[in-house]
């Protein structure tokens, strides 16, 4: 059975979707969802109730195709805690940013134009994949975003609602009780604990090599902007943020039973819950189906013994394109040890303090205003040469003017160009931003010397390395993942 069902109008037609549904297939978590016409509830596929008859069911490939068919989510699996469908084609791109909040301050016009489309062009796409407008889409995942906070925080309903994108609670009741037939006190489940911070949950499929992405990012953090930490259930990743003038920290742990990630979020940040949870879902890469990858992959005899080794291998993301790209240029011809030096020397001398509970945690990373208002010779002071602190006022103008906002429909070929018009950005440089700052699961960065030596160990032991021409001839039947082929190679040098 394909994992990339193809829907009408939102409705999904195959029988096959039974037998995912009573087998509780984890695989298909986010996949679909079940429409139960005898109680008016739609669930996800892993719903621990008692597998309804297949007569009773109806499949949609989306939480709005089904509440646009009358469906309520329901309150045992909560439809607001999938991990999102996989597909990658121009509708879910735009479903995507709907989900994450684009018309919480964009009008349609303008996500149409952001999108290269216009508003009736949009909806139309949408339409035909769905079977929702895009306002339904919008609705179904704020109702769905309050209704996750009124069960996992104490946030008042004000809070809520506007955290949602309500413009009023006024609003935000009176749809919630039309959609769902009860209010939202009724649906409130947190009890306050004292703590002020909130905590927050993200499902994933498994499996998930969390161990193995943690040891990764805590080689890459950068000194006083982010640490893994190291606590009794296990190790976390913590950080600073700033998001739309809102600033404060965050901590990410794991919840292997549940297959979901803990997070823990400053106050303040609560204007701001919607997009940053879309940005830690991108950073931990969750919406990844390993088991559907590493299928693919497996097939590779070289790939196939380390994936038995790193099951649910996740290619880790990042917070923010500019400062993953920052980073990458302080990476290039020096050691990972060297690079992480000196990206902590950045943070401290030119990014502003931020007060978090974390002894490693001290400062915001510096903004791109910040970094072309600096001399070549002060950016040279962290101890870069001045050709590589020139790249680094290239790269801020570069996301100023909009350079790392990925479009709905851009391809990697493209991204790779445009980066690589910036002087001082090469292929190897442009190919590892794709990878975990844009999320193109195919870059590749081929020129890794890291990459090369891996192959060649894994391929004929007694070579040094392949060369970068043998490793891209070699990596063709990796496509379309080949960033996971690059995880995989990187884990095999551990």
């Amino acid at each position: 059975m394909s994992s990339a069902p193809t829907p009408t109008n939102g409705l999904l037609v195959s029988p096959q979707f039974y037998r995912a549904l009573a087998a509780r297939d984890s695989r298909f978590d986010g996949v679909f969802f079940t429409g139960v016409k005898t109680t008016g509830i739609y669930c996800r596929p892993i719903c621990g109730v008692k597998t309804p008859r297949e007569s009773s069911c109806t499949f949609f490939s989306s939480a709005a195709a089904a509440e646009a068919a009358g469906f309520r989510p329901c309150l045992r699996c909560r439809p607001e805690l999938a991990p999102y469908a996989i597909q990658q084609n121009l509708a879910h791109a735009i479903w995507k940013k709907i989900a994450n909040g684009a018309l919480n301050e964009s009008s349609i016009e303008e996500l149409a134009d952001q999108v290269g489309l216009s508003s009736r062009q949009m909806r139309r796409v949408l339409m035909q994949e769905f079977g929702v407008s895009p306002i339904e889409m919008a609705q179904t995942q704020r109702l769905l975003f309050a209704k996750k906070l009124l069960q996992e925080t104490v946030l008042t309903m004000a809070d809520i609602a506007f955290a949602a994108g309500f413009g009023s609670v006024r609003r935000f009741n009176a749809l919630f009780s039309e959609r769902y037939q009860m209010t939202p006190g009724e649906v409130r489940r947190a009890a306050p604990t004292g703590d002020e911070s909130l905590m927050l949950r993200l499902a994933y499929r498994p499996p998930y090599e969390w161990d193995a992405l943690m040891r990764y990012l805590r080689g890459r953090a950068m000194p006083g902007l982010e640490a893994v930490i190291e606590e009794k259930a296990g190790l976390a990743y913590v950080r600073s943020v700033v998001m739309d003038g809102k600033s404060g920290w965050l901590k990410v742990s794991h919840c292997a039973a549940k297959h979901q990630l803990g997070l823990q979020v400053a106050p303040e940040l609560t204007p701001v819950l919607m997009p940053l949870l879309a940005k830690i879902r991108q950073q931990f890469d969750l919406e990844a189906h390993p088991l559907m990858i590493h299928s693919h992959l497996h097939e590779d005899a070289m790939l196939a013994r380390q994936i038995q080794a790193t099951p649910g291998l996740r290619v880790p993301g990042a917070f923010d394109s500019f400062e993953l790209a920052i980073r990458a240029v302080l990476g290039q011809q020096v050691s990972v040890a060297g690079a992480t030096t000196v990206s902590g020397r950045l943070v401290h001398r030119f990014g502003n303090v931020a007060p978090t509970p974390f002894a490693t945690v001290t400062h915001h990373f510096p903004t791109p205003e910040v970094i072309t208002q600096l001399s070549i010779d002060q950016l040279a002071g962290i101890g870069i040469p001045g050709k590589r602190a020139a790249t680094l006022q290239n790269v801020a103008h570069f996301a100023i003017s909009g350079g790392f906002k990925k479009a709905a429909d851009s391809s990697l070929d493209e991204a790779i160009r445009q980066m690589k018009s910036i002087a001082g950005i090469g292929e190897w440089t442009a190919q590892y931003i794709a990878m975990r700052a844009l999320r193109f699961p195919d870059a590749f960065p081929a020129g890794d010397l890291g990459l090369q030596k891996a192959a060649a160990q894994l391929t004929d032991p007694t070579a040094a390395r392949l060369s970068e021409q043998q490793l891209l001839a070699r990596a063709e039947q990796w496509s379309p993942w080949r960033a996971y082929a690059a995880l995989l190679l990187w884990q095999a040098l551990n």
